[in-house]
């Protein structure tokens, strides 16, 4: 990963950025901007380079613009006129993930911080540049990015390596969720991941584990995971991960739907759908990646992480529509589509969480519906929870991380679909509204923490078609930054 250094002075300047803001309208209406201020005077000269390109440059000031101008013979060899917005979290974040793909084949580039530079500023700025040079290892080898080290040029570095520390987490934590999550499932099925998650545990301190295979998971009666795991080769489990330091006064639950490919079972998808099931896991991924993150930061809160793993396949002893699933604890299900898969396996994990662990508060995430996509886009969640301040305190994480998610509605009249005649619930009911109905069904299994509980409908923005600030192509690894910051945050 990329090396971030603060230094009060740099001894490489090859490449020296300057960060430019806007300035307001120009002549003939046009934005325009003006170099900022720098907290280290840069080397003789570029200061007033600065000033006469910056007016013929064409930069409006908005975050991400670039300009270059060639030194030839001179020190450094590289002048660049970096565009940092308003100069937020957020607009600096745009332009570290920038400034790392227009400099992916330099080795080594010094930027000068602006004179207000804070704690946000250096950490939007480091995790944009992280998250940006993200490729991953085996789809796009041999174009990885040749920049590697970054200083940072500040007059009191010492002030800010715990802020660095931090976004370095972050970002080495959402490359493993993406990292999980683009593995081709011809290598990841529901043994692997487990292994991954066992091997990454190992490397931290003060963390439990326990991983349950399907012997266990049928004498303990986890009858939703087992059936979607049923039709294929590959045996499904249920990865149990606890960081629970001494200080700890709040306990969390975090699950995560694990399918580590998905047919459809004999529901089976079209192939242009089922070509990308290899994310299917995404939330397992999240929240993985997530509570090993707060084990690295040494956050003072429990956290018990449950992923429920299966691979849904085509056999003949896969589950069929129509079938009766008997989940943890005795709650039954109607499986009326069995490519409505995701919601099996967490109801087993959300009924074990309840029962078992009894936590404060019970978070899912699940690449769990299309209707996410339909309803709000590529690139937002859709959030469900009966508790607003526990909602309002995610959205403000999400939207403090750079990620997105809209709340959305438990409307109480639509849980009359869930109706089945001959079980207690049906599974994936057919009247529509689908990511709201799925909410529902889950909510069934949250039992005395329905009010402490939070549902994140993630499938739509777990993937990127394309490179876009600090996402690149393919998975994004959402929610590992969002939920870093709201338990941050959690008393």
């Amino acid at each position: 990963m990329l090396d971030i250094r603060l230094v009060a002075e740099s001894d490489r300047l090859d490449v020296l950025v300057l960060p430019v803001r806007p300035a307001g309208q120009a002549t003939g209406g046009e934005a325009s901007a003006v170099p900022a201020p720098t907290a280290v005077a840069p080397p003789d000269g570029t200061a007033d380079e600065a000033d006469a390109l910056t007016p013929v440059a064409r930069l409006t000031g908005r975050a991400g613009e670039i300009r270059t101008q060639l030194r030839p013979g001179r020190t450094p060899g590289r002048l660049l006129l970096l565009s940092i917005g308003d100069g937020d979290e957020a607009a600096w974040r745009t332009a570290g993930a920038a400034l790392a793909r227009s400099c992916a084949d330099e080795t080594h580039i010094t930027i000068a911080l602006p004179t207000e530079v804070t704690p946000a500023v250096v950490r939007g700025l480091a995790e944009g540049l992280l998250l940006a040079s993200y490729r991953f290892r085996l789809t796009e080898a041999g174009t990885t990015p040749a920049l590697g080290g970054v200083d940072l040029l500040l007059t009191d570095p010492a002030a800010y390596e715990s802020t660095v520390a931090t976004a370095r987490t972050t970002a080495a934590m959402t490359r493993l969720a993406r990292d999980l999550t683009n593995m081709p499932s011809s290598e990841k099925n529901p043994q692997w991941f487990a292994e991954q998650v066992t091997a990454a545990a190992a490397d931290l301190p003060g963390l439990g584990l326990r991983v349950r295979g399907p012997a266990e998971l049928a004498a303990e009666g986890f009858g939703g995971i087992l059936a979607v795991g049923g039709g294929s080769a590959s045996g499904p489990r249920l990865v149990e991960l606890d960081w629970h330091p001494a200080d700890a006064r709040t306990h969390v639950v975090l699950i995560g739907k694990g399918i580590t490919f998905d047919t459809g079972g004999l529901s089976i998808k079209p192939v242009p759908a089922m070509k990308l099931m290899r994310k299917d896991m995404a939330g397992a991924a999240a929240v993985v990646a997530a509570t090993l993150g707060a084990a690295e930061l040494r956050l003072p809160i429990r956290i018990t992480m449950l992923a429920p793993l299966a691979e849904n396949m085509v056999s003949g002893s896969a589950f069929r529509p129509g079938d009766i699933v008997r989940h943890y604890g005795g709650i039954t299900s109607e499986t009326t589509n069995s490519d409505a898969e995701g919601r099996l396996v967490l109801a087993d994990a959300l009924a074990y969480a309840v029962q078992q662990l009894k936590p404060d508060l019970l978070l899912d995430l699940a690449t769990l519906t299309g209707a996410n996509a339909v309803a709000l886009g590529k690139r937002t969640a859709a959030l469900y929870s009966d508790n607003d301040e526990l909602a309002a305190d995610v959205l403000a994480a999400v939207e403090a991380a750079g990620e997105s998610a809209w709340r959305m509605p438990l409307h109480t009249d639509y849980v009359e679909y869930l109706g089945s005649e001959i079980a207690d619930l049906y599974s994936a009911p057919a009247q529509g509204a689908g990511s709201v109905t799925a909410a529902l069904y889950l909510r069934e299994f949250t039992g005395d923490l329905r009010d402490r509980w939070l549902h994140l409908d993630m499938s739509a923005p777990s993937w990127a078609d394309g490179d876009q600030a600090e996402v690149s192509r393919g998975a994004t690894g959402w929610g590992v930054r969002s939920l870093l910051r709201w338990l941050a945050s959690v008393d």
